[in-house]
């Protein structure tokens, strides 16, 4: 049975069935979004703008949408875009913007994998997880240029966020450093591979004000430290 799930991650079986469960999906509320929505209205209200940087298929939109919120969800990918259009495009509360975040505006190489949620614009992640063999069944054998904005002029078009969720596999840095003002609370994926990316990202979050961090693992949908670790006294800025 093992061989035939890493066969069928090979071929366009993987695709296919990858968007009918992003489908099916969009179309339920299971406990587990459920789990999700009590952890983010931490951070999100009705009426408040929030980034979903690294959108795909919309799980977490599917969560920010519940919660009230006004969402601009960025994703270059194809057929991540056409799910999120036909499952949520109806809804005058998501903005989705169809390009990759960075350091400056411009365009990029897609390194892009059937399992869409390990496409990536970083080459050095992709090494990484290659050397570690978290990802060994998958392959990134598609590439694409693809449009590159900034977060700085996602703020200038649809103003400070409440909160932004970054998950771009590896390229959460470059997307940090097209920050240059503070938000209230950045989510920020990190892996184990290239941790001293994670470093640079609160290096540069730090360098725009006074930040507190925490920490959750996975889907657990907890926090790691029952408190938030408070650099300054003057924090504006929350990590998680």
């Amino acid at each position: 049975m093992e061989f035939v799930k890493r066969f069928a991650r090979q071929t366009f079986i993987y695709e296919i069935a990858e968007r009918f469960r992003a489908r099916k999906s969009a179309k339920q509320w299971t406990p587990h979004d459920q789990e999700m929505a009590n952890f983010y209205s931490q951070f999100l209200a009705p009426g408040d703008v929030c980034f979903d940087v690294g959108a795909n298929f919309g799980n977490r939109a599917k969560i920010f949408l519940r919660l009230g919120a006004t969402v601009v969800a960025v994703e270059p990918q194809n057929k991540c875009v056409r799910v999120l259009k036909s499952m949520y495009g109806e809804n005058n509360r998501l903005i989705i913007i169809q390009k990759a975040l960075g350091a400056l505006e411009g365009s990029a190489e897609l390194m892009i994998s059937r399992a869409s949620t390990i496409s990536s614009l970083s080459q050095e992640w992709v090494d990484a997880v290659k050397r570690s063999g978290r990802f060994s069944e998958y392959s990134w054998d598609k590439k694409k240029i693809v449009n590159v904005t900034t977060l700085n002029k996602l703020i200038a078009e649809h103003g400070v966020p409440s909160f932004i969720k970054i998950d771009v596999e590896g390229f959460e840095y470059e997307v940090i450093k097209g920050l240059s003002q503070p938000v209230i609370t950045i989510c920020f994926e990190f892996t184990p591979e290239l941790i001293e990316t994670t470093i640079r990202c609160i290096e540069h979050l730090h360098s725009l004000g006074g930040i507190s961090l925490n920490y959750s693992l996975g889907e657990t949908m907890k926090m790691g430290l029952d408190k938030w670790v408070n650099p300054k006294p003057e924090s504006v800025t929350r990590f998680c």
